[in-house]
């Protein structure tokens, strides 16, 4: 009888069909291995290729929800980075480690965004490197060429080109160091290297809770290397990361549908319909993995219907995939556990739970930036090993083949990332692949509405509004746009009454209905109450509290609420000429200090010296000289 191989690293040889790395040297009592100090230069190739890949993208500007995710002027001090941890709603979503970094990048740099973009190449460059020192602790072969794809695919670029998701490229290096920390507890059983590895596992979690899945990928990887797993071994030491895994992802499950607003009309799928679109989730991504063609920032939102055959065909399609692998696991397990952990990777973004770019489609490049080492780890390893297996002259043909790849995925990461160079490229190139997205429609919109073409954009959204006329963003934007129209203040009104009623919570859409309503004198009690809602509903929403101090300035008796508002508005933008201005009138109104008075107008006017109004004002505090 054959005696059972106990090896890891044969058994994952055997399982995988290839021969498998040596083993590299630790230096005595790292938690790490020192992988990288060996593999110093293909580093240094790597991140200057990622540098090169996403030079056109290191210029560009603010896009789409970069503004909700910078730090905001009054989360700045260290009284906002306390309300970034223990506030909820303080920032877009309860991602502390995320937001702590950029509140120390705005430190660093303030406003300046190629100091953002830089980061996020760094850190994508660090996550490849760090995916190579895992893969050579596991003695996967093909270590580096995995690193390589990793880092230069071009479904990675919407990640790293996007400022705002730093909570992917951050997220993964804290998921790699946790795995690498566990990886040497599962060695010497120590229990300094199980804080380590349960440290950074929280950190990934609290910058972008995808990272919970953690834990069942590393059991696939034991399952990987030794065909069985074993409950004191394997799952007892990982039931605490479970557990923390699980709490994380409910939180913010719950976060996206009660304070994002992941709910209504527009998420309400049945679970046959959830299985369906799953099934459907994973083969996309797939295909854009193998055939990374036609990417768009925001792709056409699939309509899941039960009984059209064709869409069954998806997730049968993978049971079927998922029945073969499995059939032949004991001799080649690799496939199917790259398989595991890629689906269970994207498990939380398969519409089981409700995730709110969901209303805009069902998927984006950026949801798969972690799960793509599923597959992309087992296809390199498999590379490598036929390339070991090939003889010469045919192997030095295969490696030509290798670079071949890798510089053609570098080459469609360059183009993919001159997409990201500022917000009307983006959403220009989403609209010639995707020309029924609202949402690049909306965008646009409001970018040519900024800059002067107005007409161009109460076009561009009514057709956004016949493409989807339920969505409240729309209705929002239209209303916005026609407010100051001469004879169109009534379709302006109708559409943002539309926009609250699809969407109550609206802090927006609150605020354009009260400046609306303030234009009606009649009608100035219903504006002050949206202008009230609006900042109850969104404190931060800075326009809104200026309008609403300005309308109570209007009513008898609320001289001392504009006086606070203008206040609270004064503390987080103490640059503000026309707050400034505004709280001097309102402080002479009210009888206090002139001398107070005048210094917020003498303020106002030094920031911006062409302020009449601020000039004016000042003049009469001035006296006369006969």
């Amino acid at each position: 009888m054959k005696k059972r191989e106990n090896n890891p690293a044969k058994a994952i040889a055997v399982g995988a069909g290839q021969r498998a790395d040596p083993p590299s040297p630790n230096l005595p009592g790292q938690i790490f291995p020192q992988h990288l100090a060996t593999g110093f230069w293909p580093a240094v190739l790597l991140t200057g290729l990622v540098l090169l890949v996403y030079w056109p993208a290191l210029r560009g500007g603010i896009l789409w929800d970069d503004v909700a995710h910078l730090t905001r002027a009054d989360l700045r001090s260290w009284a906002g980075l306390g309300r970034i941890w223990f506030e909820l709603g303080a920032t877009q979503q309860y991602y502390p480690i995320l937001h702590s970094a950029f509140w120390l990048e705005h430190k660093l740099w303030g406003d300046a965004l190629l100091g953002y973009h830089l980061v996020n190449v760094f850190l994508h460059a660090a996550g490849a490197c760090l995916l190579v020192a895992l893969l050579r602790r596991l003695r996967l072969p093909g270590a580096w060429l995995a690193g390589f794809i990793f880092a230069l695919h071009p479904v990675q670029v919407e990640s790293v080109a996007w400022i705002t998701e730093q909570k992917n490229t951050l997220s993964l290096v804290f998921y790699l160091l946790a795995a690498l920390a566990y990886l040497r507890f599962d060695q010497d059983r120590k229990g300094s290297a199980y804080g380590w590895a349960t440290g950074f596992f929280v950190l990934a979690l609290l910058t972008k809770t995808v990272t919970a899945t953690l834990p069942a990928a590393l059991l696939v990887v034991f399952w990987w290397q030794r065909g069985r797993l074993e409950w004191r071994r394997d799952v007892g030491p990982l039931l605490p990361w479970f557990v923390l895994g699980a709490a994380g992802g409910l939180f913010t499950a719950w976060v996206e549908r009660t304070l994002i607003g992941a709910e209504g009309a527009a998420y309400n799928l049945d679970l046959l319909q959830r299985g369906l679109l799953a099934g459907r989730v994973v083969c996309f991504y797939l295909g854009k993995l193998f055939w990374p063609a036609e990417l768009i920032f925001t792709y056409p939102r699939w309509t899941v219907d039960a009984t059209v055959p064709w869409q069954w065909l998806f997730p049968l399609g993978l049971l079927a995939l998922t029945a073969v692998l499995w059939s032949v696991r004991s001799r080649w397990r690799g496939p199917l556990a790259g398989l595991l952990i890629f689906g269970g990777s994207l498990f939380p973004v398969l519409g089981f739970f409700n995730v709110f770019p969901f209303i805009y489609s069902y998927v984006a490049d950026h949801f798969q930036y972690l799960a793509s080492l599923g597959i992309i780890v087992p296809v390199a390893a498999a590379l490598t090993g036929a390339l070991e297996r090939t003889q010469q002259p045919w192997r030095r043909a295969g490696q030509l083949l290798l670079v071949l790849l890798v510089a053609g995925l570098a080459g469609l990461s360059w183009r993919q990332s001159r997409m990201y160079r500022d917000s009307e490229t983006l959403y220009r190139t989403t609209l010639a692949r995707n020309p029924t997205s609202w949402m690049a429609m909306n965008n646009l919109a409001t970018i040519w509405h900024e800059s002067g073409h107005k007409s161009a954009a109460i076009l561009l959204v009514e057709e956004a509004l016949r493409q989807n006329p339920a969505i409240p963003i729309s209705h929002y934007n239209y209303g916005f746009f026609l407010l100051n129209v001469p004879g169109r203040l009534p379709e302006s009104i109708a559409h943002l009454e539309t926009a609250l009623r699809l969407n109550p919570k609206y802090a927006k859409a609150h605020n354009g209905l009260g400046a609306a309503l303030l234009k009606i004198p009649a009608r100035r009690a219903e504006a002050l109450a949206h202008f009230e809602a609006a900042v109850r509903l969104m404190p931060g929403l800075a326009f809104a509290r200026f309008n609403l101090a300005n309308a109570l300035l209007r009513q008898p008796g609320r001289l001392a609420d504009a006086i606070q508002n203008l206040g609270v508005l004064l503390q987080d933008q103490p640059d503000d000429a026309e707050v400034h201005n505004m709280l001097g009138e309102a402080l002479l109104l009210a009888g206090r200090n002139r001398e107070e008075a005048r210094a917020h107008f003498e303020t106002a006017l030094r920031l911006r010296p062409d302020y009449r109004a601020a000039r004016d004002n000042l003049a009469k505090l001035t006296p006369v000289r006969p």
